[in-house]
């Protein structure tokens, strides 16, 4: 950041238009600005989830996600801009392989629940794949979005669904499983 924001309110944005980090401004309803909302939500609830009790070493990737989210947003908020890694996305491969193997075969359906912090995982879960679909909106729009973003949404989705099963399994508490054929 080349300077401090020392005025929040700047009532520029009043006429419906924000500011990018290159300069322009676009329509706060522009699918660049709408990805980017999506990604600040998303963040949001991660460092929800992190306010709950959570095994050794959660809290320190989350942490590391909630800064490669806004790697993720400053790519969006500059276009052409690019600071998302590689090696971001492999660490999120390799903690999702590392939860997995602990965690016995799926076989049913699971439905968001369990324990809170499962829930609100699963609640970034969601969040986060309506964040990949505005990335994927996008890429349709604008020629020259990188797919690393894209890729590493994705990725991430595939993670908290794993770290909520995961989360899970280390409170004790079951998987909610879906029940296709219940009675009322």
């Amino acid at each position: 950041m080349s300077h401090r924001l020392s005025r929040i309110i700047t009532r520029t944005g009043d006429d419906g238009s924000t500011g990018l980090g290159d300069g322009s401004r676009v329509s706060k309803a522009a699918p660049r600005v709408m990805a980017l909302g999506e990604v600040d939500e998303l963040n949001c609830i991660v460092g929800l989830l992190r306010c709950e009790a959570l095994p050794d070493g959660v809290d320190a990737l989350l942490a590391e996600v909630q800064h490669d989210l806004f790697d993720v947003g400053s790519e969006l908020a500059v276009p052409g801009y690019e600071t998302l890694k590689e090696e971001q996305l492999a660490l999120l491969e390799q903690y999702a392989a590392q939860w997995n193997a602990e965690l016995a075969m799926l076989k049913e359906f699971i439905l968001p629940g369990g324990c809170r912090a499962a829930a609100v995982a699963h609640q970034a879960r969601a969040v986060c794949r309506r964040a990949e679909r505005a990335l994927v909106l996008l890429g349709g729009d604008e020629a020259g979005l990188r797919g690393l973003p894209r890729q590493y949404l994705n990725r991430l989705s595939d993670l908290m669904f794993i770290l909520a099963r995961y989360l899970n399994q280390q409170t004790g508490v079951s998987d909610v499983l879906w029940q296709p054929r219940r009675k009322d």
